[in-house]
């Protein structure tokens, strides 16, 4: 598979709450290097989520075969998740380099941001970031 292929995959994340119920620790044991934390539940999944996402861009050609949950260690009292892996979805989430895109304006309205030195790019993406609530 060659690099930048789209790869997907589910893993089993084990979810540990601190002693002192702090917070949570996360792992996807399949995935090395995967761990994190959160301070509530909702917070670890959406931390090991990402974890997992951002690791698996590294193994992107040669992702480790999943272990079944029953053949984890599972600590007692730790929870279980699965998180998906999705290395197309998550680099586009990511990536920040710009792209050329072609856009129509009414002439009057490119002149004049031209004469008032707007810069249109800016102002499509400042709008395109209010509409997606970013």
């Amino acid at each position: 598979m060659q690099k930048g292929a789209h790869m997907k995959a589910i893993y089993t994340a084990i979810i540990t709450p601190f002693e002192d119920q702090s917070g949570f620790f996360c792992r996807v044991p399949d995935l090395p290097g995967c761990v994190t934390d959160g301070e509530t539940i909702q917070d670890a999944i959406a931390m090991v989520q990402d974890a997992a996402n951002l690791i698996a861009l590294d193994y992107e050609q040669n992702l480790p075969t999943p272990t079944p949950q029953q053949a984890l260690n599972v600590p007692d009292g730790a929870i279980i998740t699965l998180v998906t892996i999705d290395t197309i979805a998550y680099r586009s989430k990511i990536e920040t380099r710009a792209v050329r895109k072609s856009v129509s304006l009414p002439a009057w309205m490119s002149n004049l941001a031209d004469e008032r030195g707007i810069n249109v790019s800016k102002v499509l993406q400042d709008g395109l970031m209010a509409v997606f609530e970013c």
